[in-house]
């Protein structure tokens, strides 16, 4: 089967830069917005029995990016593709994996039928919040982690590496912060931070471990409103860090992220591109780790047939 990259429009940047890692052009989509809101997507070249990876990711608007996604694999399907893989950077409504409320929608799991239903085969993703997600699909899923990249560009910070420790923004994040610790040969601190309700906002308690005279780097797999890493790197400061970074995956910034991020302590804030940052909120403290030649490396194992667990093993 001859491979194809398409892309929606929720990061076009990402999806070209997988195919230039491919050495393929990216294929040629129109996407319409009518003026009742409608979308028509379609796909201006034949795709017919080849194996095609739609690259749409989970950003602003986020349900428009979801339908438009799913139109796409419905209309690859009608188109005859011989293969349909949703690469999925960041997964939408990964937060909503559970019912922890009376009468609400486990919507991860809804959004799993859906990609299933409209017509993917199979699905690519990076760093789900919630692992357990995979168990919604009834196709293969291949789940990858960005943190070998990011320990990478931590690696080369000669400050942080002179004296880090890894600090896991809250007790769930303790597992993952791990692999950051054992990757930079770190200790490990776990923030205990408490949330409840709606409000989004996190109350520390205290912390385990010993962060005084240390350069921190808090990890998390993704940063929304950033009042969990930015409160616990005023926390950190507080206990005797000397400096404060913070590294996660998927740079949602919503919200105040961007007005606490300007008025906060951190001397770093290291994100993947697997979400667009927009231009106003962008920061000369950010600095941007590429996940396209590790999606393009998955799309070119998949489509060569060869094992993924390799790329796996990294986490």
């Amino acid at each position: 089967m001859d491979l194809t990259v398409l892309s929606g429009s929720s990061h076009p940047v990402l999806a070209q830069a997988i195919c230039t890692q491919l050495e393929i052009p990216l294929a040629s989509t129109t996407i319409t917005r009518f003026s009742n809101e409608n979308l028509k997507v379609r796909i201006d070249e034949s795709v017919r029995g080849h194996d095609v990876f739609v690259v749409q990711t989970s950003c602003p608007p986020v349900s428009d990016n979801l339908v438009e996604l799913l139109m796409f694999l419905d209309a690859l399907r009608g188109a005859s593709a011989g293969r349909i893989t949703a690469v999925l950077p960041y997964f939408p409504y990964a937060r909503s994996d559970k019912k922890d409320e009376p009468r609400i929608s486990i919507t991860a799991r809804l959004v799993a039928e859906l990609i299933q239903t409209a017509g993917a085969d199979r699905v690519l993703t990076l760093d789900m919040h919630s692992p357990q997600i995979h168990g919604f699909f009834k196709i293969p899923v291949d789940h990858l982690t960005a943190v070998p990249l990011l320990c990478e560009s931590l690696a080369q910070d000669e400050e942080l590496m002179s004296l880090p420790v890894v600090v896991a923004a809250d007790v769930g994040e303790a597992k993952d912060a791990g692999r950051y610790a054992r990757r930079l040969r770190a200790p490990l601190a776990i923030v205990d931070k408490r949330r409840s309700g709606d409000d989004e906002k996190a109350r520390l308690a205290h912390l385990v471990g010993d962060v005084r005279g240390r350069h921190a780097v808090i990890v998390d797999d993704e940063m929304a409103t950033g009042g969990t890493v930015f409160e616990a790197a005023t926390f950190l400061a507080a206990q005797g860090a000397a400096s404060v970074r913070a590294a996660v995956v998927h740079p949602v910034m919503s919200g105040p992220a961007s007005d606490r991020l300007r008025s906060s302590n951190l001397a770093r804030l290291l994100v993947c591109d697997t979400l667009p940052v927009p231009a106003a909120k962008h920061d000369p403290r950010i600095t941007t780790v590429s996940v396209a030649p590790l999606l393009a490396e998955a799309i070119r194992r998949i489509h060569g047939g060869d094992s993924v667990a390799a790329m796996m093993s990294m986490r």
